[in-house]
């Protein structure tokens, strides 16, 4: 998907259309989770702080992410994928690879791009989002290509041309070569794939090791046989957050490991998983990370019994001089568990009460681990940020449905709009307003075109044809 996060915002909010948005975490340790085509020109990108992002593009909208609604057109678009093969691999929320020989959806080059073409569609007219896809023989091509189709178009590459196609291209459009391999091979005179391919197995092996010359080689010459893979078994389940302030108050850590351990559960028991071994992560002032776990008897999902164990944890662990993350995890996952059920049923009680207070805190995801904004606990202006995220959805009784603009000094501003409706007006009201509350987001789309019959009228295959893949590409 194009710019998911932010092209998701700009679908629900009519009056952003155009406009640079920026989603992540909005304070001084925030991170940017995606940024619009519009905010990229100014030089804003993925996982760069949000502060730097705020000198870069000062008048951009800056909102927390809804992953509700992220994961709803998320499910959508799988769902379509679903249709084409039965090997659907997802990568993320915005991302997946299909094997369109398996679901003889595509038996030469003219019928793949049909399928492409027809996807697109698909998404666009149910979602009201756009994706871009990659088409090939293999899954780094097909990656690659939506890569390079971006935004909002389509690539096929043809089997024979594939060299042709990579030689120009940097070495860094490789899976595996970042800034340091890059580097590493920039110094040895290699800046290309065409180089890569000319210098040999022999040369790469010498410059990066065994393993890892070998493989971009292969990589060079376009060789890929990794299959999809249509279930990617999670092996862990694990909540994170990264503080404004380095918490100092051990209390205050230990209040937040439980809070961690509550959510970790949740999350577990939402993927009706379990799990023996509890993990806790700090990182502390000096950017150190430690790690502790515990193995328990058997697999749980009981609140008490992690939250327990995430304590006995971090007394392990010397917290002196400040503490900027904490997580807490579930590893060594299973179908069942081997608690006391009547113990289970009422610790659920207590994880839907915690899970009711959480949804005041509005965490924010970013890279991989959430970004708590908050500055200095219980604090009114505080309570007013874990209210009215900026970004989120709220209703009033007498003026319907709107987002929040901002928040402070005891005031929430709100534009009301819908994502069908022409861009809103502003109004501002006091945060403890008993007309104002939080409310769900709205779909995108509000009469999406009828698609259950799809894909029946794409082309069937006749023959064996080359593994296919699309891969949406991250924000």
């Amino acid at each position: 998907m194009d710019a998911f996060y932010a092209s998701a915002e700009q679908a629900a909010k009519p009056s952003l259309r155009g406009k640079a948005v920026v989603v992540g975490g909005l304070g001084p340790r925030g991170v940017v989770a995606t940024a619009s085509y519009e905010a990229r020109r100014l030089g804003v990108h993925s996982a760069m702080p949000t502060a730097q992002a705020r000198r870069l593009a000062p008048n951009a909208a800056y909102l927390v992410p809804r992953f509700s609604l992220y994961r709803t057109v998320s499910d959508q678009v799988m769902e379509l994928l679903g249709r084409l093969s039965p090997l659907v691999e997802p990568l993320s929320l915005d991302e997946a690879f299909v094997d369109l020989e398996a679901g003889g959806t595509a038996d030469d080059a003219a019928s793949a791009r049909a399928t492409g073409e027809g996807l697109r569609t698909a998404i666009h007219a149910v979602t009201g989002l756009s994706g871009s896809v990659g088409l090939a023989g293999s899954k780094m091509l097909a990656k690659i290509a939506s890569e390079e189709a971006k935004p909002d178009g389509l690539l096929l590459i043809e089997p024979g041309t594939e060299r042709e196609l990579l030689a120009p291209m940097s070495v860094r459009i490789l899976p595996g070569v970042g800034p340091a391999t890059g580097d590493h091979l920039r110094r040895a005179g290699m800046t290309t794939v065409h180089d890569l391919a000319e210098a040999g197995e022999a040369e790469l092996v010498r410059l990066v090791g065994k393993a890892h010359g070998h493989g971009l080689y292969r990589m060079a010459l376009g060789l890929d046989d990794r299959p999809v893979v249509a279930e990617r078994d999670a092996k862990s389940v694990s909540v994170e957050d990264t503080f404004d302030v380095d918490l100092h108050d051990r209390v205050r850590v230990r209040s937040e490991v439980e809070r961690l351990a509550v959510r970790c559960v949740e999350r577990l028991r939402a993927a009706d998983r379990s799990g023996r071994t509890v993990v806790l992560k700090v990182r502390r002032y000096d950017f150190s990370t430690l790690t502790r776990s515990e193995t328990l008897r058997g697999p749980t999902d009981d609140p008490t019994v992690v939250r327990e164990a995430a304590g006995r944890l971090l007394e392990s662990v010397d917290t002196t001089g400040g503490v900027r993350l904490l997580g807490v995890g579930v590893t060594g996952l299973a179908d069942y568990t081997q608690e006391d059920l009547f113990a289970q049923a009422a610790d659920a009680r207590e994880l839907a009460q915690r899970a009711r207070e959480e949804e005041h805190r509005a965490p924010v995801e970013g890279d991989g681990e959430d970004v708590a904004a908050e500055p200095e606990p219980d604090s009114a202006e505080l309570l007013a940020a874990r209210r009215w995220p900026a970004g989120h959805d709220v209703h009033h009784e007498q003026h319907g449905h709107g987002w929040v603009q901002g928040s402070g000094v005891g005031r929430v501003t709100v534009r009301f709009e819908e994502p069908w409706s022409a861009p809103g007006r502003v109004l501002t009201f006091r945060v403890d307003d008993p007309l104002l509350r939080p409310a769900d987001p709205l779909p995108l789309v509000r009469d999406a075109a009828d698609y259950s019959s799809w894909p029946a009228s794409l082309p069937k295959s006749r023959s064996g044809a080359d593994s296919s893949g699309g891969g949406e590409s991250s924000p």
